[in-house]
C-alpha cells in the first residue's frame, strides 16, 4: 500500500491553492523492463470539494517518481470556504486507488 499523500490546501482572496505529493515508484514500460519489474503508474487523478470536481487530469507513463501536483481553483465557483474537506485520489494501471483529505486552510 502507498504511503499518504501529502496535501496542503490554503484559501487566499478567493482562490485554493493546492499542493500535493503523491507517493508512487511509476514505472514506465521502458524503466519496467529494465528493472525486470512491471510497469505501472498513476493514470488518473481527481480532487473534489463538496463533491464538486476540482481538478481532474488523465496521466501517462511519463509522470515522474512520488509526482508533485499544484494547481488553483476559483472557491466561489464551487462554494469551498475554510474548514472544507478537500479529497485527493489517484487510479494506477494496475487499478490500486488511494485517496486522502485534508480541510482548506
Amino acid at each position: 500500500m502507498a504511503k499518504k499523500t501529502r496535501i496542503k490546501a490554503k484559501l487566499k482572496k478567493g482562490v485554493v491553492t493546492v499542493k500535493a505529493l503523491a507517493n508512487h515508484a511509476n514505472l514506465s514500460y521502458q524503466e519496467a523492463e529494465r528493472a525486470k519489474k512491471e510497469a505501472n503508474f498513476i493514470t488518473y487523478v481527481v480532487a473534489k470539494v463538496n463533491d464538486k470536481i476540482v481538478y481532474e487530469v488523465s496521466t501517462s507513463q511519463f509522470l515522474s517518481k512520488n509526482p508533485y501536483m499544484k494547481f488553483k481553483f476559483n472557491a466561489d465557483a464551487v462554494g469551498a470556504k475554510k474548514g472544507d474537506e478537500l479529497v485527493f485520489s489517484w487510479v494506477d494501471l494496475k487499478g490500486n486507488t488511494r485517496e486522502d483529505s485534508k480541510k482548506i486552510k
